[in-house]
């Protein structure tokens, strides 16, 4: 049963965890944007969410130990070590070598959080039908 529950929200609990990465990123590009010399990364999140579900099929990462046969066997994925950052090619150099452009990366802040707040309404979604099943 929790298995099923797992899987019908596993989609979304890394699209929303790779969102919140990303908009990690995006804010130190921002954060760094007066840095000499400072490159602007990012990642593809689309081939970077596909990985990603593919890895939680496999069941990879660090498992939780337990000291009950009644314990849940968790597992936790360690993504932040395998996930590749790219840098982002700047449309116009600038002369000290920084490759930030605000205006990319705020449209790339903005757009990310309305995805983020999207996927949240998905899930919220989700869980509503979930309870409205349960509770019938």
């Amino acid at each position: 049963m929790i298995d099923r529950l797992d899987a019908a929200l596993r989609f979304q609990q890394e699209a929303l965890s790779l969102r919140t990465q990303r908009q990690s990123v995006i804010a130190s590009n921002i954060a760094h944007a007066d840095t000499p010399g400072y490159k602007a990364r990012d990642f593809d999140f689309s081939s970077t969410l596909a990985q990603s579900v593919e890895r939680g099929k496999q069941a990879e990462g660090v498992s939780l130990s337990t000291t009950s046969a009644r314990h849940l066997p968790g597992v936790a994925s360690s993504f932040a070590d395998k996930m590749q950052l790219d840098y982002r090619i700047p449309m116009q150099s600038s002369i000290d070598g920084n490759t930030v452009e605000m205006d990319t990366e705020r449209v790339a802040f903005a757009d990310n959080a309305v995805h983020f707040e999207s996927g949240l309404t998905v899930m919220s979604a989700k869980i509503k039908t979930m309870l409205s099943a349960i509770q019938q």
